[in-house]
């Protein structure tokens, strides 16, 4: 009897860690639709960063030392210039075509950014690249 609880317990546990997976899929956030106003480092672009960024410039891979696991690691003046999109060399490395002189950011060979995820940084970068 003793041994048919254990195995409940397992299976319960096992269950419930499985359930607790909040993995963002790169369809997840493709499907998410960042808003022409107001929008959220938290809620929009942090996300979007994760999935589509992260593993060249976050989680231990730094490419060209960019981090951009946290805004004050690249809100700075330079890669984003709060305000200013003209100037943000973020922007020039995600639109498309990216500006001369510029790789495209996410290379080719990686998940793209959707056409709303580049207007939605645009728009939070506009707006002041809040953290928010």
């Amino acid at each position: 009897m003793k041994k048919v609880y254990q195995i409940i317990l397992i299976l319960t546990l096992s269950l419930l860690i499985v359930s607790c997976d909040d993995t963002i899929t790169n369809q997840d956030i493709d499907n998410r639709i960042i808003p022409d106003a107001n929008v959220s480092f938290s809620q929009h672009i942090y996300p979007v960063l994760q999935v589509k960024c992260f593993s060249c410039h976050g989680n231990g891979g730094y490419e060209a030392g960019l981090d951009l696991t946290l805004r004050s690691r690249f809100v700075d003046g330079r890669i984003v210039v709060p305000g200013d999109t003209l100037t943000s060399i973020l922007v020039w490395r995600i639109d498309r075509p990216p500006r001369a002189g510029f790789n495209p950011m996410p290379p080719e060979f990686m998940p793209q950014l959707t056409p709303n995820q580049i207007r939605g940084i645009k728009i939070w970068i506009a707006e002041g690249a809040l953290d928010n």
